[in-house]
């Protein structure tokens, strides 16, 4: 008994002082509510409606009706290129996500060791194109297919190539184009993270690196500034493998839709389908739902990765 009303009183004291903390904290609460409620409504409402309406032949004219398990049966055994897009994704995702999060680590990493006033310019010139609206036309004229486009024109001059290539129509061409665009794109908030937490670090710890035998900048990244940031590369880690997984985007506005032999069709862009063009939203809801769960078992494994990895 004694040990019960130990634990209870132990939880009583943390709920008194989560309580005394919020009352605390009354008007950042304020600030955060407009914040919570559109992300309730317009985020997790949807999340949490769709793998109901997954089990639905709904075109959003008709009420739902109750297909049961019709729609994953048709996903996995009936749906070639849902297949297609799920090879597209998870190549997608390995390369984009890994390759994206170190990118992002190492130019944080640089741009902190750079005097004041550049690491506000590189910060800005880095971040930027997540910020740009309508980037997809300059990459496709990059890409452009004919003689005189930038890319063909550099590579036929180089000898690399001897007549131009359709970057954007051939499919051996266009997941690759598509790759190169996200990682371009990817500085996104994981960068900012990561830049934040490195000019969180406390300069002591440096300093008590140096009298402990540490030489040189490189074992101070590995001893002492990847250990003091694991919140904020977890965070960063997080963000990346969901941008890998979720693009669809890229490959709608750089390519054609649908792209030459399904080349570019992503989870993503097979939901954009069937949910914004043919309405069919309980199939596109299966879709999404089927996503959601990969992304939450993957996001499971890099967690307790690197939980691992930053507790050594």
């Amino acid at each position: 008994m004694f040990g019960k009303e130990k634990s209870q009183y132990i939880e009583d004291s943390k709920f008194r002082y989560t309580m005394r903390e919020m009352k605390k904290n009354t008007s950042a609460y304020v600030l955060a509510l407009p914040y919570f409620l559109l992300f309730i409504v317009f985020t997790a409402i949807p999340v949490l409606i769709s793998l109901p309406v997954g089990f639905t032949n709904f075109n959003m004219a008709q009420f739902p009706k109750w297909t049961g398990l019709s729609n994953f049966y048709t996903l996995f055994l009936a749906d070639d290129v849902f297949l297609i897009a799920i090879q597209n994704t998870l190549v997608f995702a390995i390369i984009t996500g890994p390759v994206s999060y170190i990118m992002c680590f190492m130019l944080a990493w640089l741009i902190n060791e750079m005097p004041g006033p550049l690491k506000t310019v590189f910060t800005y010139i880095f971040y930027a194109p997540t910020l740009a609206g309508n980037i997809y036309a300059t990459w496709q004229l990059i890409f452009s297919g004919d003689a005189q486009g930038p890319l063909n024109s550099i590579l036929m001059n180089l000898g690399v190539i001897r007549g131009p290539q359709q970057w954007l129509t051939d499919s051996r061409y266009i997941l690759m184009c598509v790759i190169i665009v996200q990682m371009w794109m990817s500085l996104g908030a994981g960068f900012l993270a990561i830049r934040a937490g490195l000019q969180g670090i406390d300069k002591a710890g440096y300093e008590a690196g140096a009298i402990e035998g540490i030489k040189n900048r490189f074992q101070e990244l590995i001893y002492i500034t990847v250990p003091a940031m694991g919140p904020q590369l977890l965070f960063a880690a997080v963000m990346q493998i969901t941008a890998s997984f979720t693009a669809g985007d890229i490959g709608r506005y750089l390519t054609a839709f649908p792209s030459t032999d399904y080349a570019a069709h992503t989870l993503m862009t097979h939901a954009f389908d069937y949910g914004s063009i043919r309405f069919e939203m309980g199939y596109a809801c299966a879709v999404c739902f089927f996503l959601f769960v990969v992304m939450l078992l993957v996001n499971n494994v890099i967690r307790k990765a690197m939980s691992g990895i930053l507790d050594t």
